[in-house]
């Protein structure tokens, strides 16, 4: 099944109105040809996206309430105003640093695909749990219990698998290795959602940059990369961009 590439930038913690000059930097060079998204500090949503009204503009997390006692969090309903047309759930360093669990993941995902954004939905393991040989069940298992139990439009709705031991190190998994994982979540999709689980984008996100990008995007139901680090400045991004592009 011919899916999109999407190619999606998390600034993470980074980020100010000086940068907002290399955001228009990226909006203005990613092209057609495949999706592109910056997910960005809450502070930089609706300056970036009223600069770049065409561009995709997403946040790094949203809470699964419409409103309410929840001091520091953001609702789908507030990025929607800012807005954002998208948001990352379940990013390894909330659920490790915030605690999230997959039952949080989940409800954050409903939430936001039910208010009208698309979602890119983490899931990850450490690498105490790949020496032991149990990457693929794991990380087969937090999708499970991760995602929502229906989606509408599986466009809108994609995956990024995160080895999480390879976020920010420079290493990557063996392509056999990503292969791997990302045929056994393209199962676990297909198991839940059917025909439309064929449809759902599965991302990869660790560690890619212009150099490896090409050899990643080469491997079947790879369907794009969520980039950290190399999606500050455009000279790093863009080329990740073009080898989607041209895969």
């Amino acid at each position: 099944m011919a899916r999109r590439m999407l190619v999606a930038g998390n600034w993470k913690m980074h980020g100010t109105a000086a940068d907002l000059d290399a955001i228009g930097e990226i909006a203005m060079g990613a092209g057609d040809g495949c999706d592109v998204a910056l997910c960005l500090p809450a502070t930089l949503i609706e300056r970036a996206a009223r600069r770049h009204a065409d561009f995709a503009i997403g946040g790094q997390d949203v809470h699964q309430a419409d409103k309410g006692a929840h001091t520091g969090c953001i609702s789908a309903a507030m990025l929607l105003d800012a807005g954002a047309t998208l948001t990352i759930v379940g990013h390894s360093e909330r659920r490790q640093a915030q605690g999230e669990s997959d039952a949080d993941v989940r409800g954050k995902a409903e939430a936001a695909l039910a208010a009208g954004l698309d979602v890119i939905l983490c899931v990850g393991e450490s690498d105490a749990i790949r020496e032991a040989g149990q990457a693929v069940s794991t990380v087969s298992a937090q999708l499970d219990a991760s995602i929502p139990g229906s989606i509408g439009d599986p466009t809108d709705f994609s995956i990024a698998y995160e080895p999480i031991w390879a976020i920010g190190t420079g290493k990557i998994p063996s392509i056999d290795d990503i292969h791997e994982m990302h045929a056994a979540l393209r199962g676990r999709l297909i198991a839940a959602y059917g025909e439309a689980g064929g449809a759902v984008r599965i991302l990869y996100g660790g560690s890619v940059k212009a150099s490896n990008a090409a050899e990643i995007f080469s491997v079947d139901d790879v369907d794009g990369a969520l980039v950290g680090g190399a999606s500050l400045k455009a000279a790093d991004f863009l080329p990740i961009v073009e080898a989607a592009r041209k895969s």
